[in-house]
């Protein structure tokens, strides 16, 4: 969908994704949806609210995601 969004969990990414990471591909997210790349004045809250909501989504995902095998990557790597 969006070749500038990368991918947020381990193994893609060495180690947790940042808040500044996961902002960042959510607000890539609402401008590809959008259709904006910056919004008008009259659209900047509701762009502003969809981006803060899908960061959220995403740390949510992050945070539960159970990635099989990653425990026994990091002990051969440590």
């Amino acid at each position: 969908m969006c070749r500038s969004i990368k991918t947020l969990r381990p193994p893609q990414l060495a180690q947790e994704a940042t808040e500044e990471e996961i902002r960042a591909a959510a607000l890539q997210y609402v401008r590809k949806v959008s259709g904006f790349r910056a919004p008008a004045a009259h659209n900047r809250e509701v762009f502003e609210r969809a981006v803060e909501a899908v960061a959220e989504a995403t740390a949510a995902l992050l945070g539960g995601l159970e990635v099989r095998g990653l425990a026994a990557r990091e002990e051969a790597a440590g």
